[in-house]
């Protein structure tokens, strides 16, 4: 299988971890923000628990350590927790590495870091979260892909199921999404729809 999945959801609880996994999701990524070591920790075992025997991959958003210790295989970092996280040490423990990138100067980082993926956001304005940084648009995807050559680039913020066609055909391998399935009136439709729409080209 592709790593990550070409439909990539980011959620921030068990709760949906365990809905997503059951759907047959493959990839999917914890996101929970502000938990202290011991929360971590607990949050990432018990979400390895629920995919374990599963055909669903959970990559860990933040925290490598936690990610370590309860023996994850995927993490991924935005650009702070990259400047702060012990690359050699993510890597030594066999776990892949995805990395964030908003901008020129953040890709030179993380292509330096050697990554199994890039994910490139945002290509749209997202309401998740206040942004730093200005939508990226559609064809940032094209000039992106073509300078990391073969890591995957994940696409990731504001996307929705009616853009994922166009956003493929520019070059993204993966798409990520958050909004569009976990404030979606009918989240599990929402989910089959992406995974029939994210299916490989035949």
């Amino acid at each position: 299988m592709p790593y990550p999945d070409r439909f990539y959801p980011v959620v921030d609880s068990l709760a949906w971890v365990e809905r997503l996994t059951r759907l047959g999701v493959g990839t999917v990524q914890l996101r929970a923000k502000n938990l202290d070591d011991g929360q971590a920790l607990q949050i990432v075992t018990d979400a390895l628990a629920i995919t374990k025997g599963t055909a669903t991959k959970l990559i860990v958003n933040d925290y490598w350590r936690a990610a370590i210790v309860a023996g994850a295989e995927h993490v991924h970092l935005g650009q702070e927790d990259l400047a702060e996280a012990d690359v050699k040490a993510i890597k030594d423990a066999g776990l892949t590495l995805g990395l964030s990138t908003h901008d020129d100067a953040e890709l030179e980082t993380a292509l330096a870091a050697e990554p199994d993926y890039v994910a490139l956001g945002p290509i749209f304005p997202t309401t998740l979260k206040a942004m730093r940084f200005a939508p990226q648009g559609i064809p940032k995807i094209s000039v992106w892909k073509q300078r990391i050559g073969q890591i995957p680039l994940v696409a990731i913020g504001g996307i929705k199921l009616e853009q994922a066609a166009e956003i493929f055909a520019a070059g993204a391998d993966s798409i990520a999404v958050v909004s569009d399935v976990t404030q979606n009136a009918d989240p599990d439709a929402r989910v089959r729809a992406w995974l029939d729409a994210a299916k490989e080209p035949a």
